[in-house]
């Protein structure tokens, strides 16, 4: 009876238990995996089609929806960002650099002091880039910033590092604006961080990301208020897939352990 109830509570995988098996990842596996995902997928990205016109016509929709449900927030953002040059400056840098530098170092952290959870929670931002790329390619959206009435504070400023800089923009898909990775790689890095981090003032930093990349990405033109949504249902999808894929739950707080692997999780963070 015991066996037939232990059976029945576990959970449904659709991955064979070998494939989904709990283990500590290689760091040379891993590095090549990444490096190739994330070329397939800035491929890709960056080959959808753009559909011009259409990616105007739904910004402009995108905004009337905004205004219907009383969130258009960003020319208020945007306006007071423009308006002071050390805060345009900070914006547009931390736009062009930290969506990459905080997701490495976060992966990083997880291979080193959470193994056993790594392949999981990497599994999650994989599917959730891949979530976008469907975003991409048959929502083209045209950023706030080639909208009339806003600043594109990179041009303004002359700094570097987003599509909007003409050295990137010719190797970019500049409508690739729905959903905003920039909030889903956020989230996805907080979520990592608030489970699993020890110490509080590093969980509340993790909290607050998420929140100060909203600031960024509506301050600099970059994104609309529903592409940031569109950037939490993307990590939802990514989330859910993972669960359904091994039959747990990437950010459990529940301590878990691999046969024949002591538990790594004892380390403090």
């Amino acid at each position: 009876m015991a066996t037939v109830e232990s059976r029945a509570r576990r959970p449904v995988a659709l991955l064979p238990e070998k494939v989904r098996a709990i283990r500590p990842p290689r760091w040379w596996q891993e590095v090549a995996f990444v490096l190739i995902v994330y070329y397939l997928y800035s491929l890709v990205r960056n080959s959808v089609p753009s559909h011009e016109v259409g990616a105007f016509n739904r910004a402009r929709s995108v905004l009337s929806l905004e205004r219907t449900m009383h969130i258009n927030v960003e020319h208020a953002v945007n306006s007071l960002v423009a308006g002071h040059s050390w805060l345009a400056y900070v914006s547009d840098y931390y736009y062009a650099t930290l969506h990459f530098v905080v997701t490495i170092g976060v992966l990083v952290w997880l291979y080193v002091r959470h193994p056993l959870r790594y392949r999981s929670i990497r599994s999650v931002l994989i599917v959730t880039n891949l979530t976008a790329l469907v975003g991409f390619w048959f929502i083209s959206l045209a950023p706030p910033r080639m909208l009339p009435g806003f600043v594109d504070t990179v041009v303004k400023f002359h700094t570097w590092g987003s599509v909007a800089s003409a050295d990137v923009a010719k190797d970019a898909n500049q409508f690739a604006a729905m959903p905003s990775l920039h909030i889903g790689w956020a989230l996805w890095c907080a979520i990592a961080i608030v489970t699993l981090a020890k110490r509080r003032w590093v969980r509340v930093l993790g909290a607050m990301y998420p929140i100060f990349t909203l600031f960024v990405v509506l301050g600099t033109a970059n994104h609309f208020v529903l592409d940031a949504v569109g950037g939490v249902i993307a990590l939802g999808v990514g989330v859910a897939v993972e669960r359904l894929l091994s039959g747990r739950h990437a950010y459990s707080r529940t301590p878990i352990t691999a046969p024949l692997t002591a538990e790594p999780e004892l380390a403090a963070a």
